[in-house]
């Protein structure tokens, strides 16, 4: 029986912890052989949660550099994965999500007439600049694709509504599942003081992530306000905020936050730390989109910092709400959480959308069944 060549792409830190579990599926498999390409877009981030999963790349394209441009990522990285594709074509490319990365390796893959897998296809808001460059990258992704990987329902319909066959969706859930459970069910210490207290606060932690283009500016210094606001509202409230490494990020948070006593702004988690600070976190504020599909998997509400979501499932459910960046509504929302016991129960007991853990091996098989002459 032939061997099926697959070629699976990461490039940021969302790609390896989405992807990581569909490598080591497919590794462990007798037909599948894998190269795992790097293309560096987040260069740190990537490689610590490669090393959390045991895995190594093959091939690193690392096409990272300083203040990088959207056309620079592209570019360098469509020329990498030419010269791969070309001089050593795979049977099938794979890569997940929304980021660059994935658009320019389905790109690539169609250039040289590569099948290409989109694991996590078919999120969409509709509103090409919310997410950005995020929509758009997924949205021109889906007509090149030959084996599209649905999360969900929703995302299998949002497929059918843009012609995709449905005979080329597949609705598995979300391998971001697969991946927390796997690293929740890890041995874990820190020695990090700042990780140490919130792990060890006995009141109550409020953990905030925001990184979005569309956020930048005044919108996150909005947010900053807002959490302001609730640590002095809320006594017993510690803030943790991992800080993406981005400088307009940090120009926006750290002049309003740096300075409180019950605000820890800490360097990005690496992926497991991260994981458990979600299980310590009595609410967690974000606008990320990982972050809505992974913390419902420990039963804690979401304040979505985003007038849009590619991921309704969990509004829907109930596990998320949005409430956008105007500091009034975050505020109000989250006090209505952390004041009465009815509501945050109600979000906090609602069903994750979102997976069971096993969308991997479903994946695994779908290939092998259309791949495995």
């Amino acid at each position: 029986m032939a061997t099926i060549r697959v070629v699976a792409v990461c490039g940021t830190r969302p790609d390896a912890i989405k992807m990581a579990p569909v490598i080591r599926h497919l590794q462990s498999a007798p037909r599948f052989e894998v190269r795992l390409v790097a293309t560096g877009q987040h260069r740190e981030m990537l490689d610590q949660v490669l090393r959390l999963f045991d895995l190594t790349p093959d091939i690193d394209l690392n096409i990272m550099t300083p203040h990088q441009t959207l056309s620079e990522i592209t570019i360098r990285t469509l020329q990498g994965l030419d010269a791969l594709l070309r001089t050593d074509p795979p049977d099938v490319v794979l890569a997940q999500g929304d980021t660059t990365t994935t658009f320019v390796s389905a790109l690539s893959a169609f250039y040289h007439k590569i099948p290409f897998g989109h694991v996590e296809a078919g999120l969409r808001t509709y509103d090409k600049y919310h997410p950005f460059p995020e929509e758009v990258n997924r949205r021109l992704t889906a007509p090149i694709a030959e084996f599209h990987f649905a999360p969900t329902e929703r995302a299998r319909q949002n497929l059918l509504q843009e012609h995709i066959p449905a005979e080329r969706i597949w609705v598995t859930g979300n391998t971001g599942i697969d991946a927390v459970l796997w690293v929740a069910n890890q041995p874990f210490e820190t020695e990090d003081p700042a990780l140490q207290r919130a792990l060890l606060h006995e009141g109550r932690l409020v953990l905030l992530t925001t990184h979005r283009r569309e956020n930048w500016g005044e919108p996150m210094r909005q947010i900053a306000h807002a959490v302001c606001h609730l640590l002095e509202q809320f006594r017993d409230l510690l803030l943790l905020v991992p800080m993406h490494r981005n400088p307009l990020v940090r120009e926006a948070l750290v002049p309003l936050l740096g300075d409180h006593p019950r605000a820890l702004l800490t360097e990005p988690l690496d992926y497991a730390p991260f994981v458990h600070a979600m299980r310590k976190a009595t609410l967690i504020l974000t606008d990320s989109g990982g972050v809505q599909e992974e913390a419902p998997a420990f039963g804690k509400p979401i304040l979505v910092l985003r007038t849009t979501t590619e991921r309704p499932e969990g509004v829907e459910a109930g596990t998320a709400k949005l409430v956008g960046t105007d500091p009034e509504a975050i505020v109000q929302e989250a006090a209505r959480l952390l004041t009465d016991e009815d509501a945050y129960q109600q979000m906090a007991q609602a069903v994750n959308p979102y997976g069971d853990g096993h969308a991997s091996e479903r994946i695994r098989t779908i290939l092998l069944e259309q791949l495995g002459e």
